[in-house]
């Protein structure tokens, strides 16, 4: 063995070639009970083997019976932590969850219109699972005027796209037609929170529509939006097309409802994700 390239412990001569991989950002809240928001989107991340990032937008005080406090991060941080990250990593796709102000969706907004490579998922938390209403006026007015034109898809369930509408919608087939004449940006409307015996989720395009469908789960469940957002954001930094993305994504997704588990004194199920 020729130990001439060793001195003292340690290699000598060329460096290592180091690859540095592409990233995939969360933009989203903190959940203490640890289901939903960040945490839920690194768990998430790691499943789908690509490295997370996070800017916090908010810390909530919340477990499986709901948000009791929810408390904004103060611009200049929230704005200093997306530049650091912009700094130093290469971000090739990204996901945005609560934004709960006007001001936050605006910095976040200016952050990805300086960005355009980056690969946007924007998951409307307009009405948490919990039931807590995240949406306020002049936010809902900021997410529709300056987030959704920059996203590569957008992830509302059935009440959030009613909100986007402005009207009530009979179903996602409706919604998806309703939301992309009325921004020709790509949408994925969820059926999770309807009562059929099967979930229908209807993705949108310029190409037309896609139809995923898998057996519901009984039970409630914690998180589920954060982690569909989130997986579809892994894929597209995975290089896949949005299409590919969103079924690998749904398919994850039910995988981990099927062994969530209840670890709070409420019945909401935590997802379990490998």
């Amino acid at each position: 063995m020729n130990l001439n390239h060793i001195k003292n412990g340690r290699p000598t001569g060329s460096p290592l070639q180091v690859q540095r991989p592409s990233c995939v950002l969360s933009v989203a809240g903190s959940d203490s009970s640890g289901g939903a928001g960040i945490q839920a989107d690194l768990k998430a991340f790691r499943a789908h083997g690509v490295p997370g990032l996070t800017v916090i937008t908010g810390l909530t005080a919340q477990n499986s019976r709901g948000i009791t406090h929810i408390h904004p991060t103060p611009l200049d941080n929230l704005q200093a932590q997306m530049e650091a990250l912009d700094a130093d990593f290469a971000i090739a796709a990204a996901k945005t969850g609560m934004l709960p102000t006007a001001e936050a969706i605006r910095a976040v907004a200016a952050f990805f219109r300086a960005g355009p490579a980056i690969r946007l998922v924007v998951d409307p938390v307009l009405i948490a699972t919990s039931g807590a209403s995240l949406r306020l006026e002049d936010t809902t007015q900021a997410l529709l005027t300056e987030l959704i034109p920059l996203a590569s898809v957008v992830t509302p369930n059935l009440d959030e796209a009613a909100v986007l509408a402005g009207r009530e919608l009979v179903d996602s087939d409706e919604g998806a037609d309703i939301l992309w004449a009325q921004f020709h940006v790509p949408f994925l409307l969820k059926g999770g929170h309807g009562s059929q015996p099967i979930v229908r989720d209807v993705l949108i395009t310029g190409e037309g529509k896609r139809v995923f469908e898998y057996p519901r789960l009984e039970g409630e469940f914690h998180g589920t939006g954060c982690i569909l957002s989130a997986s579809i954001a892994a894929g597209l930094a995975k290089g896949l097309g949005l299409a590919e993305a969103v079924e690998r994504a749904d398919a994850f997704l039910h995988e981990a409802m099927a062994r969530a588990i209840v670890p709070g004194k409420s019945e909401l199920r935590y997802l379990l994700m490998e």
